[in-house]
């Protein structure tokens, strides 16, 4: 499944003894359902992990006081398990707790990296303008840096191999004294490929740049540790990790300190970094979340990639010409990008396979007719592109789940086909 590549080592902690889905015990009542749907879309968002919703669900039922309303002993106890939930977070990825910023998510916590970090530097009177990333990033990060351009910064947007990685010789020649930042994903959110953060890292603190990465397809499905990648910003999304919607964190790394401007007036929640009152529930829930992840990721990860494999394997052998893409890179356990043959399109396949929940890209720009940029980017004629499916397999996909959707994808694949030959006649 792609070249093996070195990842930092903060370590999964993997409970000893447990065999795959044991303590799932919901996995089997969802296995069990045939006519339900099966969700293979995990890199759009993922199901909140029961075990999250119960530490969620007092927050919400019990104790709903504001966190920040420490004169009284319900907001003393729900400022205490927000800052529970913020070691939890910051364990995930090796950082101390008062380096982690609450966001609405992971755009907020992109947007607050980027736009923070330049906006602060200019006033600052910096004269490094140029802020450095790549053409396969996430459209907030891509957008943030094209906003930067109107305020007098010089965006340099990097090309990708065939497989989705950055060439390093060309990172080099692009930072010197006058970038300001290189921001570089930690995991395509469609290609699902895995960039080489220390080497990236190394080079941007050769330069003396800012290094901001976007982890939120990251975290929880491979190690991550700010310290050995030489992180300065990296941002992260709880939905991601089987937490809940609407809460994520940027990291800001505090020794050498890292100064941002803030993007929100108000109260100066945050370290002063993002107003706003904490949503206690979502806390608990991104940092239960977090938990389960540092303790069973490699176990997730093991299973997972079992499942993807099982999965792969069936649909080839029922769609003769089905292509992998980015077959040559590292990339999470979870996920598969791949090309149907035979000219039809992804849309007419999901059309006619209704009941297997997939995408055909990135889920934030899934209204566009265009092709995936992402998929541009690495190189695909347009008609490779348009038959394209993006699969997330997750944590509580079980082997009923792969081998249905794999029968169910390759009848509508034939249904496609016969579709379009008859409509050729």
């Amino acid at each position: 499944m792609g070249a093996e590549m070195r990842v930092p080592r903060m370590a999964f902690r993997m409970k000893a003894g447990l065999p795959p889905g044991a303590h799932w015990p919901h996995l089997a009542i969802m296995s069990a359902t045939p006519n339900r749907p099966i969700y293979l879309d995990c890199h759009a968002t993922t199901p909140v992990d029961p075990r999250v919703l119960a530490a969620m669900r007092p927050w919400w039922e019990e104790n709903f006081a504001n966190p920040g309303s420490v004169e009284h002993a319900m907001g003393r106890d729900a400022e205490e398990a927000v800052e529970q939930a913020r070691r939890h977070i910051a364990e995930l990825i090796g950082a101390d707790a008062k380096e982690i910023i609450l966001t609405s998510g992971a755009t907020e916590a992109n947007n607050l990296a980027i736009k923070g970090a330049a906006r602060f530097a200019a006033s600052q009177g910096s004269e490094r303008r140029r802020i450095v990333t790549v053409a396969t990033e996430h459209k907030c990060v891509l957008e943030s840096v094209k906003a930067l351009a109107e305020e007098g910064f010089e965006p340099v947007v990097l090309p990708v191999d065939a497989n989705g990685l950055l060439d390093l010789d060309t990172l080099r020649a692009a930072v010197d004294e006058t970038v300001l930042l290189v921001s570089v994903m930690a995991v395509n959110n469609e290609i699902g490929v895995i960039q080489d953060l220390a080497a990236i890292g190394a080079i941007a603190k050769q330069a003396g740049a800012l290094f901001h990465t976007d982890a939120a397809q990251a975290a929880g499905r491979i190690p991550l540790d700010v310290g050995e990648i030489q992180a300065d910003l990296m941002s992260l999304s709880a939905h991601k990790i089987y937490g809940p919607k609407g809460i994520g964190a940027l990291y800001v790394r505090r020794r050498p300190r890292v100064r941002l401007t803030p993007l929100l007036s108000g109260g100066g929640q945050e370290r002063g970094l993002r107003s706003g009152t904490l949503p206690a529930p979502l806390v608990v829930g991104f940092g239960e979340a977090a938990r389960i992840a540092a303790i069973e990721g490699m176990l997730d990860a093991g299973r997972i990639g079992g499942q993807r494999d099982r999965f792969l394997a069936a649909l080839q052998a029922a769609v003769p010409g089905l292509a992998l893409n980015a077959p040559d890179a590292p990339r999470v356990t979870g996920n598969l990008n791949i090309a149907f043959p035979g000219g039809v399109s992804a849309q007419a396949i999901m059309a006619a396979a209704p009941s297997v929940c997939v995408s055909t890209g990135s889920a934030c720009s899934s209204a566009e007719i265009e092709p995936s940029y992402v998929l541009n980017a690495i190189g695909l004629d347009p008609a490779r592109a348009r038959a394209t499916l993006r699969i997330g397999i997750g944590r509580f996909t079980s082997p009923a789940d792969v081998d249905r959707a794999a029968a169910m994808l390759a009848e509508g694949w034939q249904r496609a086909m016969s579709d379009t030959s008859r409509a050729a006649e």
